[in-house]
Formats: C-alpha cells, structure tokens, sequence
C-alpha cells in the first residue's frame, strides 16, 4: 500500500510565495517587503498569481516527501518530472532477498492471474537469491586469494553479487523514495498524474501527496489537480469524458483537507 509522509516543507510556504509575487511589483526593500503582508493579503497574492497562471514564484516554496510502497515501475514515471530531487533505495547496496511487491489491482482482482502473478515474483526471488549466492562465492574466493581479509571480503563480494543479481528483480519491486518539489513543479505533477488517463499508482501517489500540501499550504493548491479542473480536458480526443465528475471529486477533497480530515478519496 502506498505510504506518502510530508517530511518537510518551507516555513509558511504562501508568505513566502506572496513576497516573492509582491517584490514583483513594488519599490520595498527586501527588509521592508514583508511588512504589512497579512495572511489576507497573502492569500489574494497568491489568488492573483493563480488566475494569471504567473507561477514563478511558486517556485520559492518546496515540500519533501517520504513515499514507500510504489513500485519501481513508478519510480520510472516519478522521475521524468525532473525538476525535482531524488533518493532512492538502493538496489545495489540493498539486499533484497525478501523483498515485497506491488500487485496490480486488475491482477489481484482475478483469482488465476493474482496466482501466476506470485509465482513469477517468487521465481524472480529465488533467481536472485541463487544468483546472488554463486557471484559472492566466486568474487569472495577471490578477494581471499588476493589476500584480503576474511570479513572485508565477504562484505565486498556481496555488494558485487547484488549489484548483478539485481537485473532479475521485477518492475513490482517496491522501492522507498524521498523526493524534493517547488510548488510550480508539484502543480505540474497534479496536472498530468491526477488525471483519470494517468496510469493508476502514480495517480495514487499524486492524488496522496495533493492531501498532504493541501494541508499546509490551501491557497497555493488551491486550483491543483488534473488539467480539467481549471479549464478544458487537455486530453482533447483521449479525454476520459468525466469533467464533471472529476471537478466535483476534487472540490470535494480540497474540502475535506481544509477540513483537516484525512481519509482517503
């Protein structure tokens, strides 16, 4: 199951956005541009900003998220946003004898294919556990020949099998991810992966991590979510059709976290 922990974000992220947006347009200072900025005030600067779609200075405010979880087939779609930072368990440095998996809901829906489905993780598991074993024994024996010392050898043998033996491990391998946004980039993030077309656990993930923000920082996200919810379906012939059902569930949602309430959908 996917697990989205906001871990950190920038102190009072829509003062922060609002005096960039008012450095725009003022002759202040930089001692004197956040004087007389009332969270009203704050709140229409950043309300004008939204309107106008001038979203540079979103910028200025970034969230860290942890996420745990997701599949490594997401993983591939989470970093083709790349104005962002990442972290990412490693594959080499990890053993991952026992590792879990992501089933996809349609395969876990169906009796004889959620069957198949673990039996070929637990076939990719036993691969990498047997090829694990045999590259640390041939890079030990090695390493011991060389004259290295009993622990040390065993240490780095390992590492050497792992990184190898780790071609065999499926995309549903679950993985652990920190990962840095500015709001600018995390509003591109909503507008492609909340979308109904988006692919499912990366539509999980982004509609997860819109909760969180949406907590902290309402006004700045307050016209987040898939590109239909503040204009026309982006998605021209390949629209899903749902507009307004899809406007209604978000409005919805940004309710209930203005609300402070966290469950889910």
């Amino acid at each position: 199951m996917i697990k989205v922990k906001l871990l950190a974000y920038t102190p009072m992220p829509e003062f922060t956005v609002a005096q960039a947006a008012k450095l725009c347009y003022s002759p202040s200072t930089i001692d004197e541009i956040g004087e007389g900025l009332s969270e009203e005030k704050a709140a229409s600067f950043i309300n004008m900003l939204s309107d106008m779609r001038h979203e540079s200075p979103f910028e200025h405010a970034t969230f860290t998220f942890g996420i745990e979880g997701v599949s490594r087939a997401l993983l591939a779609q989470l970093t083709r946003h790349r104005i962002a930072s990442y972290s990412v368990q490693s594959q080499r440095y990890v053993n991952l004898d026992e590792f879990e998996y992501v089933v996809p809901p349609e395969i876990e829906k169906d009796e004889e294919a959620a069957k198949k489905f673990r039996e070929a993780m637990e076939q990719a598991r036993a691969h990498y556990i047997s090829l694990s074993e045999i590259l640390k024994k041939k890079h030990k024996a090695k390493f011991l020949a060389q004259g290295m010392e009993e622990k040390a050898a065993d240490k780095t043998a390992e590492k050497l099998a792992i990184e190898d033996a780790r071609f065999v491990l499926p995309n549903a391998c679950e993985t652990k991810i920190i990962c840095t946004f500015n709001a600018r980039s995390l509003m591109n993030l909503f507008r492609i992966r909340c979308c109904n077309r988006a692919q499912w656990e990366i539509r999980q993930l982004a509609i997860e991590m819109l909760k969180q923000v949406l907590k902290v920082a309402p006004d700045l996200f307050k016209n987040a979510g898939p590109g239909c919810v503040v204009g026309p379906c982006p998605e021209g012939k390949m629209t899903c059709g749902k507009k307004i059902e899809v406007v209604e569930n978000f409005r919805k949602l940004k309710e209930k976290a203005n609300e402070g309430e966290t469950d889910s959908n």
